[in-house]
This record gives structure tokens, sequence and C-alpha cells, in this order.
């Protein structure tokens, strides 16, 4: 009798431990759908009005590029035939009436098609530039538009157009962000709506109907969208590249990152996408799956190290920010070091500015901020601004008192603008905190100026980066240009203007780094941005989930989704 009960004792052990084994083999995704899990919510799928990594991610499994960078940091055509170049004749310099001009010749895939059938042709990409380069729109990057004074489509092939650049230029080959626009779709809407500011924002069908088939020429199209919730998308019958092994993704909007974190664990969410851990949880969740060996057979974190910029903008229409002292002041004031040993264990690395030390432009010949409250206090008495009795500083009975924003419900930074506070509180520095969702600050506080002195995001950058769009004074978004560019700031420098503007006309590499070098010189030394850190790439995906690779800049694994399966 006790051997027969120690025998089913041993035989409910193993049922046990193979029901066990069963749900975790359930829990595993697969083909049929993968739910991505961000924090990130979308403000629009239309490429050119939405610059929020959410909108981003999203985008880049219904919509394709022109060209882009991939894993391995190298361009490569995505909805292209081949790379341009002077060598293969696809690009040439001319001269009309004394100036130089460049021409480029690009040719669409033969069989590059949108969701709905209708083939991508010249024209497509000739209704973005005209988009993209209104005053009345307030499109991301309005250069790369104006740039290009004419496009020329082949009357036998219109897969085949030539751009027009108004001068020689050496990125002509840096089309990420010219996206495609379905020309049968929203030609009639932009026809009706270019003549008034703001309009085309409000008709275009990417918002009035988001899941038309024919808005999207990627490998997936969407099916289904709810603002604020989530995104579905299914493969795309017309999609001219490799079939995407799976079929469905849904995209779940979690905007708190420990509910997101909360939401993986018991499987709402199979995976979490780049920008919506930091390393700090990162870490933490690594730990706890090395503790866990049902957990470590179900999750992977996944590191890259690559040009993401944390920083706050300085609003420099603010008078008191309008002082470089104080400017300064607000840099020496603040331990960074200390700030990325208590948060992330070291393992960020302090940011000197926008340009990451793996790029190649990268300098650390720079003026340097090193933690100094004594020298930030001189440099504020030395603007004016007094010890009060309160502790906060006062000048002409005023405080020294700044608002400062940044994405809600973030854990991460949140915690970084307590730290900051603190920092700021021992040199007399008044901080008021007021924090916004994603979807509004994004698409509202930044881009509309909204925020009255200090504003914290990232920048995602790509190698050979010339932050033409954040830097220069031409892209200071106004009323007059629909709030285009992203100069978000208002940084005025002359000497920033001027290089950044014979970079782009110099085809010599070794020159671009001098001139990279200043743009680097005058940013530490104008400081109309706090630099804070690099970012670490992060994601965490399914064990079982097979072609995802983590890019380390701004074209995320998302980019090449139908390389994913999953085992």
């Amino acid at each position: 009798m006790k051997n027969n009960l120690q025998k089913l004792s041993v035989l409910a052990t193993l049922l046990l431990n193979l029901c066990a084994a069963t749900e975790l083999i359930a829990a595993q995704p697969n083909n049929k759908q993968l739910t991505l899990g961000m924090t990130h919510e979308f403000y629009s799928l239309n490429p050119l009005l939405s610059q929020q990594l959410g909108s981003q991610y999203i985008y880049s499994t219904v919509g394709y590029r022109i060209n882009a960078i991939d894993a391995d940091w190298q361009w490569r055509c995505w909805l292209c035939t081949k790379m341009p170049t002077l060598e293969n004749g696809m690009v040439r310099i001319i001269e009309e009436k004394g100036k130089k001009k460049l021409l480029v010749d690009w040719e669409f895939k033969a069989n590059a098609k949108w969701g709905d059938g209708t083939p991508v042709t010249g024209y497509d990409i000739q209704l973005a530039w005209k988009v993209g380069k209104s005053p009345n729109v307030a499109s991301g990057g309005k250069e790369q538009y104006t740039q290009i004074e004419a496009f020329t489509i082949d009357p036998k092939n219109p897969k085949k157009f030539t751009t027009k650049y108004d001068k020689p230029r050496y990125d002509y080959y840096q089309m990420p962000n010219f996206y495609v626009l379905p020309h049968h779709i929203e030609g009639p809407v932009w026809e009706r709506t270019k003549n008034s500011v703001g309009a085309y924002e409000k008709q275009t069908t990417y918002n009035t109907n988001p899941t038309n088939s024919g808005l999207y020429c990627g490998p997936y199209l969407v099916k289904e969208i709810k603002p604020g919730s989530h995104v579905v998308v299914k493969r795309n019958p017309h999609f001219h590249g490799k079939k995407p092994k799976i079929e469905r993704l849904v995209f779940k909007i979690i905007p708190n990152s420990q509910a997101l974190e909360a939401n993986l664990l018991s499987g709402t969410v199979d995976m979490i996408v780049e920008g919506s851990l930091n390393l700090d949880q990162a870490l933490s969740l690594d730990k706890r799956l090395s503790g866990d060996a049902a957990l470590k057979r179900r999750f992977e974190v996944k590191y890259r190290e690559g040009p993401l910029y944390e920083h706050i903008d300085l609003n420099l229409r603010n008078p008191i920010l309008q002082d470089i002292r104080v400017r300064r002041a607000l840099v020496y004031a603040i331990d960074r070091h200390a700030l990325v040993k208590a948060l992330f264990a070291g393992r960020q690395q302090v940011a000197l500015h926008p340009v990451h030390p793996l790029d190649p432009y990268y300098t650390d010949d720079v003026m340097r901020y090193p933690y100094d409250a004594k020298r930030a206090a001189s440099l504020l008495d030395a603007a004016g601004w007094t010890m009060g009795p309160a502790g906060i500083r006062q000048k002409n009975g005023k405080k020294l008192s700044f608002i400062f924003m940044t994405t809600a419900e973030n854990k991460t930074r949140e915690l970084v603008q307590v730290f900051l506070q603190n920092e700021w509180k021992k040199v007399g520095i008044e901080i008021k905190l007021k924090n916004t969702p994603p979807r509004i600050f994004f698409s509202e506080t930044l881009r509309r100026l909204k925020f009255p002195a200090m504003a914290m995001y990232a920048w995602a950058a790509a190698p050979d980066f010339v932050p033409w769009y954040m830097l220069h004074s031409s892209e200071i978004p106004t009323a007059k240009n629909g709030y285009s560019g992203q100069n978000f700031p208002g940084f005025k420098d002359p000497e920033t203007d001027a290089a950044l503007e014979k970079i782009t006309e110099e085809f010599s590499f070794a020159e671009r780094r001098k001139l990279m070098k200043i743009v680097q010189q005058q940013y530490a030394k104008e400081v109309p941005v706090i630099p804070l850190y690099y970012r670490t790439q992060i994601a965490v995906i399914p064990m079982n989930l097979r072609g995802f690779r983590l890019t380390g800049h701004q074209f995320y694994a998302v980019n090449t989704v139908e390389q994913w399966h999953l085992q």
C-alpha cells in the first residue's frame, strides 16, 4: 500500500510538472499573433506629421521608406532598387546660371504597391515633397523637403524619378524620413487643404479613415485602431518584399512603465519594445528573470548602445534663461555622474552634447561642466540672483523659479526630475514639476512650444548624424512656418548655422568632421540644452522570437519586422 502511495505521489508530481510545462509552452507566443507592449502613445500614422516614437514604431510595420540604416549601421534600399552614387552615374553635379546643383536618380521596385494594389510611383513621393515643404503643414525636419527644388518623373516609367537639389550636398542619399504618401488617396485631400494652416493635419485620411488599406505599403496593414489603447495590424497581401511569418501584430499602449512590466509577466503582452523601459527597470527585470527559472525560459532582455540622447531643452524665449550665466549655472549645479550611478548603476554614460561617442563625428574637445555647486552659485550671484530668506534666490522681487516638464507616468524620468529638483534647490533654484501624457507632450507641449522653461525627453539619431533639424535657426517652430522644425529651444547661433550649412555641401568626411567639431563646441559653450546621458537601447523579447535585432539608432528593430518569426 505504501509503495502504491509513493508511486501515486511520483505520478502526481510528474503530472503537475507536465501541466506546468504545458502552460509555459502555451504562454509562448506563436506566428498567429504577437502582442507588443509600449509606453509611448501615438498621435497620427501619417509619417510626415508625427515624430513620436509610438507613431514611428507602429508605422514601420505598415509603411516602407525609400532607404534606411540597418542593424549593421549600413545604408540600404527599402523601396528603391539601387543606392545612387556619383560612381554609378545616378548622381550628377550640374551648373545652372552659374550655380552648382545636384541631380539624383531614383527608381522604386517594380512590384512595390500600396495595400489596395495601386503601384507606388514617383507621384507618391512628389506629393510628400509638396506637403512636407508647405508652410501650412507642421512637418518634422522641413529642410529635408525645401532643399529639393524640383521633382521630375519619367513619363514612360513613373517608377523612375529625379530629384534636383538647390546645391550639391553629400547627404543626398539620406532619405529615411522622406516618406511616400499615396497620391491616389491623399492627393485630393491635399488639393482642398493646401491653402489653410493646419487643415491638412485635420483632414488627412490617416486620421479620418486610418484603416484604409491604400494608405500603407509595408509588410502589414492597419486593421483596427483605438487611440490611447491599441493598434492591430495584419499581413499585407500586396507587400512586395518577404512575406511576414507572423500573421497579426497587436500594439498595446500602456503609458505606465511599471504597469507595462506587470502586463509582460502576466502574459497580457508578449514583449516590450524599445524606448519603453529604462536601464534601471531593465536591470531589475533581468535580475528577476535570472532568479526565476520559469521566467528565464520565457523572456530575454536585449541591450545595445547607440545615439539615444536624454536631455533637457531650455526655452530660450524665457527672459531668465536668455542669460547664459543662468544656463551654465543650471548645468554646474547638477552631479550627473551621481545621477547615473544612483539610478542606472553607473551604466549610462554622461553626455557632453547630442553626438554619441560611437558616432564618427564625436569630439570631447568641448567646454565641460563638472559638478561644481560653488561655481553655479557664483554665476547666479553675478547674474543678480541673490539668496532669499526661504532659500530661493530672488531678483527684483521675483523668485528664481522654473517649470520642469516631461512625459507623465515615466517612472525613470520622474525619478530624474526629483533628483535634479533637489540638486537645484541646494543652490537656491525653485523647480516646479508639471508633466503631461506623451501624446500631448510631443504633439503640443514641444511642437507648439508650450513649455515655459524646461522639457526633458530623448533624441534618437542615426550614425553620421548632422543635427540640422535640432540646431539650425531655420528649424525653430513658429506659427508662420506651421510649427515645423525641431529646434524647440529656439537656439540661434551664427557660428552653428554657418557650420551646419557648410557640412551639407562638403563631400570630404575629414572636412565635415572639422565642421561638426565646431557645432559640438558651440553647443557646449552656448548651452541651449542641458545634456544628461546617452541611453542604452533596450527591449524585452520572448525567448522563441527569431530575426529580432536591436539597431542602436533611430530605425528600430521593427523596421525589418518581416524577418521576425516565432519558433
